[in-house]
């Protein structure tokens, strides 16, 4: 076969497998809700031709890997077509294994499978085709649900819409030219403003005019009467004249064009307007296409922690842009895992606490304007401790204990939301960092979004997110400071104002400002953002400004210019600027110039900074820490002592954990990372001889380990372990987060 042609095949291919895979999983996830006798033999029939119709394309593009799988999968969907074997928990597990083994396959279709894969692609074959001959343990006894929850899960079949296969690079090629033809909408406009300005010059000249005439008349009368002889006078006389004439004629003239261009500047308006509106809805995805991500990560991660737990959709045809649904992904899946991982309980403590032992986590969206979508993330589980929160952030330096006194309930809830804080017990590749809830918010934030947090203890913890609908265009404020021009988005600019200079005031060394009898921040945005100082403002000058909300209250940014409102074209930085602070893209103004669009929520944070700058304690170097691993493997010691090196960190090895505790009592460290299957002693009893010693109970002990089971993690937190690492998604900067974390 062509090696072009077979490229095209495998892009093709790859296209189609995820598109089953999405059936499969969403028809699996179905199936475990139990629905009626013949929906489920419907559900069973149609997840039966998808692996079929998988068989047969890995077949043709000869990827035997993916086709041994789904001839697998497909024996067990007949055995359960003919009726010959039941669903049980154990099926569903081995099936939803199979669909992530394939999806993980598929990034690396052209290289030939690395023996590990293949051994994990014959072992998975093995287990389907014994499965499809019965061999596995009886189904526990089923629950049946409440009528309420029953007609909860019912589901509903429509006729999917016509549609036709195209590349999402070509739709978005598409959306790119479309929106320079918006710049070219914005230069129109441009260009008739100019036209204006000019025809108000003309005016402003006629007037002008209109004023010396009767000088011209008398001088030309006095010319006729006194005689005055001089051809000087009359050549002037006629150039003024015709002068006159010549302006009176450009008015007119310019009158026309400035009409044409106005006509045209509608015209092109409207088509630009309704190219770009459809070209935008092709774009436009329901929420529910991601759904059949989020529900596998409710029932694999619940099954994980050993919790029953369902989602509730809500809206879920809304549609938003393909590309904020691509970049909040990560976000609801960090809330879920929260949600899962923090809030909802164990059955048994929910049934103690008369709760249904079933945790249910809710996703609503709702349409709150043209243009803005609001998406609530709820589970009704524990809720947020706060004053375990504030303890947390005391201990951990991001809080003064001082400052704990004077922070309202809303302050102490959105610690949460800080960087490196974490009430887990446990770090493992779940939570325990203290990322998640941040990386969320800053994402949002980076879409020109908020979020926000509710909870009531023992009821249940709310996460309130606001969307643009789209990331093309918005209303954007222009600014400017120190000569250059720069866009706030109007949907987050709370007010625009100006004030004179002596409204301006110091108190205990911030500025204030007074507005309408608030006292607010002020900070100047030439400061904020590293821009050169102005010359002294006179006394009766007034301060223009716009104001922003902030965790910490609303802040007035003073600027030296408001120059007005208009729509704007959303470019990115590239991926050299992604990541420069207060900044989250670009635009080009009609006029051809270039001007950055400011990030809100960065610059309140910035602002935020700058004014408590100078008001904490500085923290000299900290010496040397020391870590002790403790690995029976050479290789693994080697990489896990190398990294801690690289890393700064003073390294001891032992290859047990006998060793380890002998290493301990002559050579004391910070930290401990430690291997679980060892001879002599293992990472567990290891673990908890630690905490039964009085000299080291406190020393902080990381688990990197191959065992990744649930059961495992529960030894772990047993053993009294900080932290649960599983190698088989081991990254060097989870461990050096987790180590920072906890020394």
């Amino acid at each position: 076969m062509d090696s072009e042609l077979q490229k095209r095949l495998l892009a093709t291919f790859r296209v189609e497998t995820r598109e089953r895979l999405e059936t499969i999983g969403t028809s699996l996830i179905d199936l475990e809700r139990g629905p009626s006798a013949d929906l489920e033999q419907e559900l069973i029939e149609a997840v039966f031709r998808e692996t079929h119709s998988l068989k047969g394309a890995a077949r043709s593009v000869g990827i035997v890997a993916i086709e041994t799988v789904s001839h697998g999968l497909e024996s067990v969907f007949s055995a359960l077509k003919r009726r010959e074997i039941s669903l049980a928990p154990p099926v569903f597990d081995l099936m939803h294994a199979s669909i992530d083994l394939i999806g993980r396959l598929l990034p690396s279709l052209e290289a030939a499978p690395i023996p590990e894969e293949n051994e994990q692609v014959r072992a998975l074959n093995q287990r389907l085709v014994r499965a499809a001959k019965g061999q596995y343990p009886p189904p526990p006894e089923k629950t049946a649900l409440p009528p309420a929850e029953r007609e909860e899960t019912t589901i509903e079949k429509s006729a999917p819409p016509k549609t036709v296969r195209i590349a999402t690079e070509k739709l978005d090629a598409v959306l790119q030219q479309t929106e320079g033809m918006l710049t070219a909408k914005l230069a129109a406009a441009q260009q008739v403003e100019e036209l204006r300005e000019v025809g108000r010059s003309l005016a402003l000249w006629d007037n002008e005019w209109k004023k010396v005439q009767p000088v011209f008349r008398r001088l030309r009368r006095l010319r006729q009467a006194d005689g005055i002889d001089g051809d000087q006078y009359g050549v002037l006389f006629e150039f003024l004249d015709r002068n006159h004439a010549t302006v009176h004629g450009l008015t007119h003239r310019l009158a026309q064009i400035t009409k044409t261009a106005e006509l045209d500047h509608h015209h092109l308006g409207g088509m630009v307007e309704a190219v770009l509106d459809d070209v935008r809805d092709a774009l436009m995805l329901p929420f529910a296409s991601v759904l059949p991500i989020l529900e596998k990560s409710v029932r694999d991660l619940a099954r994980d922690r050993g919790k029953t737990v369902r989602l509730a959709t809500e809206g879920a045809s809304v549609e938003i842009d393909r590309r904020i649904l691509e970049e909040m992904k990560d976000p609801l899946l960090h809330l879920i895992r929260k949600c899962i991982d923090h809030g909802i309980e164990s059955p048994d403590e929910r049934m103690r606490q008369e709760k249904p032992p079933v945790g249910t986590i809710t996703i609503a969206l709702t349409l709150v304007s043209g243009n803005r979508v609001e998406i609530i993330v709820a589970d009704d589980g524990a809720g947020i401790d706060t004053e375990l929160l504030v303890r947390t952030a005391v201990d951990a330096g991001l809080v003064a204990p001082e400052e704990t006194e004077r922070m309202t309930a809303t302050e102490r809830l959105n610690l949460a939301f800080a960087s490196g804080l974490s009430t887990s017990p446990l770090i493992d590749d779940i939570s325990g960092r203290g990322l998640g809830l941040a990386i969320a918010r800053e994402r949002t934030a980076s879409l020109g979004g908020t979020m926000s947090v509710m909870t009531s203890v023992g009821k249940g913890t709310t996460f309130r997110i606001s969307l643009p609908l789209t990331l093309s265009t918005f209303r954007g404020v222009i600014v400017e400071v120190a000569g250059q021009l720069f866009v706030v988005p109007t949907t987050d600019v709370q007010l625009v104002s100006r004030r004179k200079k002596e409204a301006i005031a110091t108190v205990e060394n911030r500025e204030t400002i007074d507005l309408a009898g608030q006292h607010l921040s002020f900070v100047r945005l030439r400061d904020i953002l590293g821009l050169p100082q102005p010359a002294p403002l006179a006394e009766n000058d007034y301060v223009p400004l716009f104001v922003l909300a902030a965790d910490a209250g609303r802040i007035a940014f003073g600027v030296d210019r408001v120059v007005g409102e208009q729509e704007v074209v959303v470019k990115g930085l590239g991926k050299q600027l992604r990541h420069v602070r207060n900044f989250s893209g670009s635009t080009v103004l009609g006029n051809g110039r270039v001007v950055p669009i400011l990030n809100s929520r960065e610059l309140a944070g910035s602002a935020v900074q700058a004014a408590t700058a100078g008001t904490r304690a500085i923290v000299g170097t900290a010496e040397r820490k020391s870590v002790l691993v403790v690995e029976d493997s050479i290789t693994s010691r080697t990489l896990l002592k190398n990294i801690l090196e690289g890393a700064g960190y003073r390294t001891l090895t032992a290859v047990d954990g006998v060793e380890a505790l002998n290493l301990l009592k002559t050579d004391p460290v910070d930290l401990v990372v430690s291997d679980v299957d060892m001879p002599r002693m293992d990472g567990f009893e290891l673990t908890s001889r630690i905490r039964e010693s009085r000299e080291f109970a406190a020393l902080p002990v990381v688990l990197v380990t191959s065992l990744d089971s649930r059961e495992d993690r529960e030894r772990g937190i047993d053993a009294g372990a900080n932290a649960y690492i599983v190698k088989s998604s081991f990254d060097q900067s989870n461990l050096l987060d987790v180590v920072r974390r906890l020394i």
